[in-house]
């Protein structure tokens, strides 16, 4: 109960923090975010339509997509957080915080990453974009926050040709990249470390890995002083869900000797979350 709280009240920060970088830096100098947030930003700037109604509207059917492929823990989060933005960037005022267009493209994009990726944190998302993104990094070894930079490259293009200012394009396009930064520097499922574990608990630790769930492979050792038989567990994981894992060594066996290693590639079957 207390997680689902706790996880709760993460989404609808980050919501917050999304909306304040869309109405304090980028909305007032006309900058877009990309993605499904610049569709909604730039249907806006033409159109007598709100940010707030065109975010919720053109992010339903990216939930509904997301709701088949994706799990119903992952969207059902999405769900709260694109309503909460929605919501948030329907009543915190617009007003201008920064009045040179590079400062705001600058902090609007690194508030709308820190609020996207606190979301990816705890396993939802801002909804957009960030579901398709998240389709690929399943099925390809890419990170997250370039997958979007791609993709919202394609709504720069279409806000230079529309606004015929190509140096509000680029400060978007400088916000966007920042935002991907920002974005793959909080959520870091896509870095793979490989992890050995010397235990006397094999089977209880064992039965706690396989629930994550990961591969595990066991190996028969010796100690080379003592000769003592042991087994060591090895398993490749992400840093997102290292924490957790160490969590699971440290309950079902605290003597465990632990050795993570960064690893460089995967090949083969790797099971992504």
């Amino acid at each position: 109960m207390f997680e689902k709280c706790w996880n709760a009240f993460v989404i609808i920060l980050g919501a917050a923090i999304i909306a304040c970088g869309f109405n304090l830096f980028l909305i007032p100098h006309q900058l877009l975010s990309g993605g499904v947030s610049g569709l909604s930003l730039l249907i806006s700037y033409f159109s007598d339509f709100s940010v707030s109604t065109m975010y919720l509207l053109i992010n339903i059917p990216m939930l509904i997509l997301g709701w088949f492929k994706l799990g119903k823990k992952f969207i059902s989060l999405s769900i709260l957080s694109v309503i909460a933005t929605t919501w948030f960037i329907a009543v915190i005022p617009v007003q201008t915080i920064a009045t040179d267009i590079l400062l705001a493209s600058v902090f609007g994009g690194v508030l709308v990453g820190i609020g996207a990726g606190v979301s990816f944190r705890i396993g939802g998302s801002s909804g957009g974009f960030d579901i398709i993104g998240s389709l690929i990094t399943r099925y390809r070894d890419f990170p997250v926050g370039t997958i979007l930079v791609g993709m919202n490259a394609l709504v720069i293009l279409a806000a230079g040709y529309l606004n015929d200012n190509w140096n509000i394009a680029l400060a978007s396009m400088a916000s966007i990249y920042i935002t991907g930064k920002v974005l793959d520097l909080i959520h870091i499922s896509h870095i793979k470390v490989t992890v050995y574990i010397i235990t006397n608990q094999t089977e209880e630790l064992l039965s706690k890995l396989l629930e994550i769930p990961r591969g595990v492979t066991k190996i028969k050792t010796e100690g080379a002083y003592s000769h003592e038989p042991r087994d060591m567990l090895m398993t490749v994981t992400t840093r997102y869900e290292l924490a957790e894992l160490k969590s699971i060594i440290k309950k079902a066996d605290p003597q465990a000797f632990v050795n993570i290693v960064d690893t460089v590639g995967v090949m083969g079957s790797f099971r992504r979350r």
